[in-house]
Formats: C-alpha cells, sequence, structure tokens
C-alpha cells in the first residue's frame, strides 16, 4: 500500500482530490507554486495522486498563503464559484444525479469525511428552511477564510451547475471577520451574507430545494456511495455518539436552544438512552455543550477586533451578556474581554 494510502487514524487529513482546482491555478505560475508548495512541505508527486492525503493543517495554510500570492483576498470564493462536480471525484458524480438539491446536499453531509476528516457537516430541516453547516472541527487551525468561502461558493456552484444557474440562498453565514469589500461575496452567493457567526451555513428554502429535476438514477448512486464509504472506511472517521452530538451541538448553538430532549429527537433515540450513552463514552450533553462554547468564546474574543461582549453572548445562545460572563467566569475564574489586537 503506497504510504499516501495508509490509514490516517485521528490526523485532520484532506484528499488531493478536493483541491485540485487549487493547485490547476498555480499550472502557469510554477515559480510561485514551487515556492509556496516548498515551504508547506507539500511535494508534487503527491499532488498528482488524487486519492493522497495531506495534512488539513498544512493545506488550510498553504490556500491562506495562496489568496496572499496572488493578491486576491477572494481568490477562494472565486475558486469556489468555478467549481465543477468532476473536480472531487464521486461525491461530485453522486451529487450530480441528485433528483433534487436537497438530496445532493444530504449526500455531501454524509460522504463529506472521504475527502476530509476532523470536519461537521450537516443538513437539517429549520422551519420554512433547509440549512447546510459546514466547519472544521479543530479551532487551533485559523485563519481558514479561504477554505470556508471556497467550501461555501463551490457548493452553491454545485447547485446551479446540476440544477438551476439561477439558484441563489437565502442567506450566509460565515465564522470568519467581514472583510474590506464584502459586496464581493454577496454578488458571489447572490443573497445576503452575514460574518462572525457561530460557523459557515447556506441555508435555503425549503420550497427551492425540494423540486424534483431528474429521476434518480439508483443502480449508478449505489456504485458511486460503495466507492465512497470505502474511502471513509479507509481513514477510520469515528462514528460514535460523542463525535454525532458535538457535530448537533456545532450545528445549533446560537441557533436554538440545545437540550437533551431536543438533540435526542434530532438523533431519533430516547433522552435517557442518549444520557446513558454518553455516560459510557464518558461525557455528557452538558460537558459538550460547554466545551465547544468555551473553544468558541476563546477563539471569538481574541480573534477578531469588533466583535463584543454582547455579540459574544447572542452567538453562543446565551440569554445576555451578563449569563454568559457567569458561565466564562466558571470556566476561567475571570470575566471575559477582549483580548484581540
Amino acid at each position: 500500500m503506497k504510504e499516501a494510502h495508509r490509514r490516517t487514524g485521528n490526523v485532520a487529513f484532506i484528499r488531493v482530490a478536493a483541491i485540485t482546482p487549487l493547485i490547476h491555478q498555480f499550472d502557469k505560475r510554477q515559480e510561485k507554486a514551487r515556492v509556496l508548495l516548498a515551504r508547506h512541505r507539500l511535494s508534487q508527486s503527491l499532488l498528482e495522486d488524487p486519492y493522497a492525503v495531506i495534512p488539513l493543517q498544512r493545506f488550510i495554510a498553504f490556500f491562506e498563503d495562496a489568496a496572499e500570492a496572488l493578491d486576491d483576498p477572494f481568490f477562494g470564493a472565486k475558486l469556489g464559484s468555478a467549481f465543477k462536480p468532476a473536480d472531487i471525484g464521486p461525491l461530485g458524480m453522486l451529487f450530480s444525479l441528485s433528483p433534487t438539491i436537497k438530496d445532493g446536499f444530504e449526500r455531501i453531509s454524509k460522504f463529506v469525511n472521504s475527502l476530509q476528516n476532523s470536519t461537521s457537516s450537516n443538513f437539517v430541516e429549520d422551519g420554512e428552511s433547509y440549512v447546510w453547516t459546514y466547519r472544521i472541527a479543530d479551532q487551533s487551525i485559523w485563519p481558514r477564510r479561504q477554505d470556508a468561502e471556497y467550501s461555501l461558493a463551490a457548493s452553491c456552484q454545485l447547485v446551479r451547475s446540476n440544477f438551476s444557474s439561477g439558484w441563489k440562498p437565502e442567506e450566509v453565514h460565515f465564522e470568519h471577520d467581514a472583510p474590506a469589500d464584502a459586496d464581493i461575496l454577496r454578488r458571489i452567493f447572490r443573497a445576503p451574507v452575514l460574518f462572525r457567526q457561530s460557523s459557515n451555513r447556506i441555508i435555503m428554502r425549503k420550497e427551492d430545494i425540494t423540486r424534483v429535476y431528474r429521476s434518480d438514477n439508483r443502480e449508478l448512486a449505489a456504485i458511486l456511495e460503495r466507492h465512497v464509504e470505502d474511502l471513509i472506511g479507509e481513514t477510520e472517521v469515528g462514528q460514535s455518539l460523542t463525535s454525532k452530538v458535538t457535530a448537533l451541538i456545532e450545528h445549533y448553538v446560537g441557533r436554538r436552544p440545545v437540550t437533551v430532549g431536543f438533540l435526542a429527537e434530532e438523533l431519533g433515540m430516547n433522552a435517557r438512552t442518549l444520557q446513558r450513552q454518553l455516560e459510557r463514552e464518558g461525557t455528557s450533553v452538558r460537558s459538550l455543550t460547554e466545551a465547544h462554547r468555551r473553544d468558541l468564546a476563546d477563539h471569538l474574543l481574541s480573534a477578531g477586533k469588533k466583535t463584543s461582549i454582547a455579540e459574544v453572548a447572542q452567538t453562543l445562545g446565551y440569554a445576555d451578556s451578563a449569563v454568559f460572563g457567569r458561565a466564562f467566569k466558571t470556566w476561567t475564574g475571570h470575566a471575559p474581554s477582549r483580548t484581540g489586537k
């Protein structure tokens, strides 16, 4: 077995297939490509194998450097807006075979770990809308603006190229700060774009994404799904209850109250069963929620310049800044304060 195909365990990785469009952008910029690849210890031979894996943190840093080298802060979003299903191999093909936009996003959420792990991707119904969430779980991987804007723009382009060229989401959310000219992103997404949110999201109207565009080719879809499942198995992505609950917490914090009963309903299980199984895994809904809120609070308070304590509290789903302040003091022993420069 090739070195690049070894099982990756708990190491955060991304497959070369997922970054092919980025690599192609440097085909005519050989000198810049050589310097950047060397800086991030990425060999050209490795990048020629679409099934090879590279450390996710290394790729994210490479992506940020690429935007700077090209003097284009919107490089990721623009790259995503030219995305094609074939750029992500069998997963892209699965999306293009989907009878509805909803089916396409459900498949992406189910199989995203074939392309990269340590990633939370959820697709859930929320009233008259559906919300697709994308978030790298490791908060230490930062900045990651280019990856976030690329991933959401590419997802929108998948819809436009496979279903309707005029499609637009209801709203788009990003974790990072607003750039100097956010109107560029609003034009790319054709929708309101919000920043400093608890996750990266695309909010879609239910009536738009449940429309049937084609018949489902179940035989071909089954073959592709089997292939994608084999790729996921090769990387040993965990499917523990803790990981599933954590993904739901990341999705809903700041959007609605996260309770044991609500999470159990989302998982299709009894609340007491959920609690018992989490206890067997050495955790609880409360500890997982607090851990996520604390990590997110630390990031929001240190990484940005403009977000107030009240805004942080709202993003984390607290009733007000006083409630957040008490929780923060319990975690750290002191009151929350801005630490960004």
